[in-house]
């Protein structure tokens, strides 16, 4: 049995170890959770109306939505977790048309999208409450995913098929073949290495003479406690501009997230992230006192982005015993999961279908 390292307890490094084969590998996963995106995130996974023109990150966005209905079968998700409620999207007038011929394109190759429909103002404001009347598209196939609960069920799964976690830091060095991986009291040496780390990986790979096309990001989220205890079925909203309305079970309303480059790593709440979330927010709201009327709580994460704004994930250059990922930046709940899978993949049987995914890995380590 071969001796497998991941580095980073996220969303793909998570999904990675639950999906290795444990008759092949002894699995250790090492997670410092301090500020990572995954905990501090809940989001929506329905990509299909995006207008980005790489088209191979939508592949993968597309691809990876497709793959939720094998993933809750696999692990068995409680709806706490996700729950597929379908999507609103709000427009400037004038869009909605477009958007809804757009979204008949895309179903052709993407039936999860559910079914299409325009609605009123009215039947608007009746799907989620929250809302003032205004028309919008509704696509059934949207859903929503908490980011922090997804990781608590695969960590508990994981524990429970033996596989050894830890919470310190690390150093990653190699020696000859094995991978030596350095804690503050232990050193041990691995067969295989994924490197998970999100927006550590420059830090965790440098050691190594990479440098990585990775920047951090700040996000934060506004996770409101309010009356409307049966908000759990409401779909999500896809607001104009930057802003999502998320609503969960029990009244949690979640209106997120900032894109904070200058951020880095702080993981400080602030004022302004809340300002912002209003000023994008409080246009399409029913209430005008929400965002002070209702007791609220910030999330707060670091993403990982590249210098194109796509992902990667591939072996190391040079190195079948290794391989990296990161650069999942905002639709990291939609892709991560089915990245975690495919690197699993790779490490259970030899498979490397990435080409139509991604540009070549040396386009992010140097």
């Amino acid at each position: 049995m071969k001796k497998l390292a991941i580095i980073g307890g996220g969303i793909i490094g998570m999904t990675l170890a639950n999906y290795i084969d444990l008759k092949k590998y002894s699995v250790t996963l090492y997670d410092y959770p301090t500020g990572q995106a995954t905990k501090a995130s809940a989001g929506i996974i329905s990509p299909w109306l995006s207008k980005r023109r790489n088209q191979k990150w939508y592949q993968l966005a597309k691809d990876g939505a497709a793959f939720y209905p094998k993933l809750i079968n696999d692990f068995s998700l409680p709806s706490s977790v996700y729950q597929q409620t379908g999507t609103l999207i709000l427009r400037k007038d004038g869009e909605l048309d477009s958007l809804a011929q757009l979204a008949h394109e895309r179903k052709l190759s993407a039936p999860e999208i559910g079914d299409i429909h325009l609605l009123t103002g009215a039947q608007t404001a009746q799907k989620l409450p929250l809302l003032k009347e205004q028309p919008a598209l509704y696509i059934t196939g949207g859903g929503k995913l908490d980011g922090a609960s997804y990781l608590e069920v695969l960590k508990q799964r994981a524990l429970n098929q033996g596989i050894t976690l830890s919470t310190e830091k690390v150093q990653l060095s190699q020696k000859q073949e094995q991978w030596i991986v350095t804690t503050l009291d232990k050193v041990e040496a691995f067969d295989r290495i994924a490197l998970c780390s999100g927006a550590g990986l420059p830090a965790l790979l440098a050691p190594l003479g990479y440098k990585t096309d990775i920047r951090p990001q700040k996000g934060q989220l506004l996770a409101f406690e309010t009356a409307f205890k049966d908000s759990g079925s409401w779909p999500v909203a896809m607001l104009d501009g930057e802003s999502d309305l998320i609503p969960f079970d029990r009244g949690n309303i979640l209106v997120g997230a900032t894109h904070e480059n200058d951020g880095g790593f702080d993981l400080t709440p602030t004022k302004e992230a809340f300002n912002q979330l209003k000023r994008t927010t409080l246009p399409f709201l029913s209430d005008e006192s929400f965002f002070e009327e209702y007791a609220r709580s910030y999330r707060v994460g670091t993403r990982a982005y590249t210098s194109d704004f796509a992902p990667f994930f591939n072996v190391l250059p040079n190195t079948p015993t290794a391989v990296a990922a990161s650069g999942l930046g905002s639709s990291g709940l939609t892709t991560g999961p089915y990245i975690g899978f495919l690197l699993a993949e790779y490490f259970n049987h030899g498979k490397k279908e990435w080409s139509m995914y991604q540009k070549t890995i040396d386009h992010y380590l140097k």
